[in-house]
């Protein structure tokens, strides 16, 4: 793996990370009911692997959706040639930019696109009622997978980066960082939501997460302009979609 998609799966990673502060009032009350929904003989290590195992099934179907998006992408490259890698860039870039504008309150847009994956959620959530007591490990995973579909406008523009990732097995990697990078506020979210939710609803802390999605989104824009000018003989020379590093963006000057 070169520099270039190490960067790229670092920025994959920071948007969960930093979007998993304003997902933690719909995500954090979920991993509290799930936690909830344990035998009341579990003790405290049972429930914290119980964590990990929802949290690995959610994990785990962002990355399956990440191989589809990443499969859909190569198809339109495949159509398209090298004038399809910076446009697949660029609409990563505006979905980016998009959920900065969500995460900040700016802009909710994104609510939108929340609804329409809302009547696919209303055919998957009644599979979770059917795993009964949760009382084996496979039955957390799948909870977990089961939950990794839930609608959500953040997750939504991750699936955008993922097409442009380059491949099935790219879009994989993507979707499979970004979900490490909410890890952290998963895991903590249920038993910190209020608090949490008390520090994220600050103004500034918005303002913040939002400004910094954005600039990752308008970084990504002109990365694949700069890149875009090269040609199809720069374009040629990478057999996936993979964001420049500053040492490429001063060599395309």
């Amino acid at each position: 793996m070169n520099p270039a998609m190490d960067l790229s799966l670092v920025g994959a990673a920071l948007l969960g990370l930093f979007g998993g502060l304003h997902c933690i009032g719909m995500c954090g009350g979920i991993s509290a009911s799930l936690a909830g929904a344990l035998p009341q003989t579990s003790t405290l290590r049972g429930r914290v692997l119980a964590q990990f195992g929802y949290n690995f099934g959610r994990i785990f179907s962002y990355a399956v959706a990440g191989a589809l998006a990443g499969g859909l992408g190569l198809s339109v490259l495949a159509l398209l040639g090298p004038i399809g890698i910076t446009a697949l860039r660029v609409l990563a870039g505006l979905f980016l930019i998009a959920a900065g504008l969500y995460l900040s309150g700016w802009w909710m847009g994104m609510a939108r696109i929340e609804q329409v994956g809302a009547r696919a959620w209303r055919h998957i959530a009644p599979f979770a009622k059917r795993l009964g007591p949760l009382d084996r490990p496979w039955k957390l995973v799948a909870l977990g997978a089961i939950w990794g579909w839930l609608p959500c406008g953040l997750v939504y523009a991750a699936l955008a980066g993922a097409v442009a990732a380059g491949g099935a097995l790219e879009g994989a990697r993507w979707m499979a960082c970004f979900g490490l990078g909410t890890l952290p506020i998963m895991l903590t979210g249920g038993a910190l939501s209020n608090t949490l939710m008390g520090f994220v609803n600050r103004g500034r802390v918005r303002w913040a997460v939002g400004a910094l999605v954005i600039g990752f989104g308008l970084w990504t824009i002109a990365a694949a302009t700069l890149m875009g000018h090269g040609g199809a003989e720069g374009h040629a020379a990478h057999s996936s979609i993979q964001l420049p590093t500053p040492i490429d963006l001063a060599r395309s000057r």
